[in-house]
């Protein structure tokens, strides 16, 4: 079993699941001030309901992939190679916001969350003036059904995005998912450690940290998106003579531009250590032209913006207006 493919998933999910675990710790810790501890269990419920949805969208369009990989289709040697490059765009765009957009919005995280519950708190609360009917969803249901959501779509939203990842790893077999479920026993433990036992985490080192792995998996996910394009291109030339053209006898690149990396014979992507710069830093032994600019460009663009948003700074317009702010 190859364990370098479960790297990945493992960082992924390990950071992912963290965010999820601070917006559950956050919910709980505002119902215990707000003495409403009798609605944890719609805490905890959506965060299965949220895992077990992740996992059924995983095996829903996991079997549509196998199942086009199997058919008898004439087009099929090329849909499939077609559906992970679509994985491959899906967890880089998904990811890539994640990466750049949360970690502007981390610090409005807390007051974001405490803000939601309270407003299905006061609903509560709040009493009705019309008199309430027999048979009707009691305030304290529709309070939990409040706090069910919250925690169901922050879990759902983290979970579909490690999904995405795996299926666009899926050619790697169910190696990937054990590093998924390896990450979520790590969030949980993490979870645990801070809001159960009070223990202090440098919480801003762990996902910079993250951070930086992840945008070197996701800038590796790039050469991947490519690479099933071109397979996608070969077969699809190899089926109809029109898109012959496209690709040039003799060589395994229609799309991809010429070679312009090998080091197979000096560091193998296929074994060790190779195979763990594969896994972690997007490391090819064989790189082509196309894929070599693209990994750089988003490298630079996505690495540029990402550290642009952990080191807080702004625009002209942006500073001068909470300047202004401050004035006032």
């Amino acid at each position: 079993m190859d364990l370098s493919a479960a790297l990945p998933t493992f960082l992924i999910t390990l950071r992912e699941g963290v965010e999820a675990a601070l917006v559950v710790g956050i919910v709980l810790a505002c119902l215990k001030k707000a003495q409403q501890s009798q609605l944890n269990p719609w805490v905890y419920a959506g965060v299965g309901t949220g895992i077990v949805a992740s996992g059924l969208v995983g095996i829903v369009f996991g079997g549509i992939l196998q199942a086009v990989g199997q058919s008898d289709w004439r087009y099929a040697p090329a849909i499939a190679p077609s559906l992970k490059a679509g994985f491959c765009l899906i967890a880089i765009a998904m990811l890539s916001w994640m990466l750049i957009w949360m970690t502007k919005q981390a610090k409005s995280l807390k007051g974001e969350v405490e803000g939601a519950v309270n407003a299905a708190l006061f609903a509560k609360n709040t009493p009705s003036p019309i008199p309430e009917e027999p048979g009707k969803k009691s305030l304290e249901y529709q309070a939990g059904w409040g706090v069910f959501t919250l925690i169901f779509i922050a879990v759902l939203r983290e979970g579909f995005e490690t999904v995405v990842f795996i299926l666009a790893q899926f050619e790697r077999g169910w190696t990937p998912v054990l590093g998924a479920f390896a990450g979520l026993i790590g969030a949980f433990a993490i979870g645990t450690l801070l809001f159960k036992w009070g223990v202090k985490i440098n919480l801003r080192l762990f996902f910079q940290i993250m951070g930086v792995f992840l945008l070197l998996i996701v800038s590796g996910l790039v050469i991947s998106a490519l690479k099933s394009a071109n397979l996608a291109v070969i077969e699809l030339s190899a089926i109809a003579p029109q898109f012959a053209s496209w690709c040039h006898a003799g060589t395994d690149s229609c799309i991809l531009g010429p070679r312009v990396w090998d080091a197979t014979q000096i560091l193998p992507d296929n074994r060790f250590p190779g195979v763990v710069l594969k896994a972690l830093f997007g490391y090819r032994s064989q790189l082509y032209l196309v894929q070599a600019v693209a990994y750089l460009g988003f490298l630079i663009t996505a690495g540029g913006l990402y550290f642009q948003s952990i080191t807080g700074k702004e625009t002209g317009i942006q500073s001068s207006e909470s300047k202004r702010g401050l004035s006032h």
